[in-house]
């Protein structure tokens, strides 16, 4: 009897796990209709709002996509016309600068070979006319100077018939 109730105990036992785990299957079942009813709603809803927002953008993306080829390729074709003007006008702006600094250097040595010209004239004129003109004037200063005191004591001696010197009258 002893097997008996033994063997009555683990039937119940074993009874009782199996409604316990019936019970477990019940509630998982339950709770994965309601998940399962959620994701359904979920994606009717992802369907009805997402879907047409992806589709719309799709559309866009295929028509914007060849104005967006020619926009690309204006913008390269303008990049490269600006590459190509900006080089002919830095070959420009550095001719121009080549050719101003040539001038430059012309108009230097122009001014230089004036100066020096002028100065070389300026020698020749002091020594062909100033410096004989100079010996000139100081000879008929003093051949002046030497009548004036040979004349001037004769007159002094003799008086100018006025009683003024001879020196006053000169004014």
């Amino acid at each position: 009897m002893e097997n008996v109730n033994l063997l009555i105990a683990f039937i119940v036992v074993t009874a009782f796990a199996v409604v316990i785990q019936a019970g477990i299957l019940v509630a998982l079942y339950l709770s994965v209709r309601k998940t399962s009813a959620r994701m359904e709603a979920l994606a009717v809803e992802v369907k009805s709002k997402a879907l047409p927002a992806v589709e719309t953008a799709q559309s866009l993306l295929v028509e914007l996509r060849p104005k967006i080829e020619s926009i690309a390729e204006n913008l390269s074709r303008s990049t490269t016309l600006i590459r190509a003007q900006m080089e002919r006008l830095d070959a420009t702006v550095s001719d121009a600068i080549d050719r101003a600094r040539l001038q430059v250097i012309r108009a230097d040595e122009l001014v230089n070979r004036t100066i020096d010209r002028v100065e070389e004239t300026t020698e020749v004129v002091d020594r062909t006319v100033l410096s004989p003109l100079r010996r000139v004037t100081g000879l008929m200063q003093g051949v002046s100077t030497g009548l004036e005191v040979l004349f001037g004591r004769r007159r002094r001696q003799a008086g100018n018939g006025m009683g003024v010197p001879q020196d006053e009258l000169f004014i």
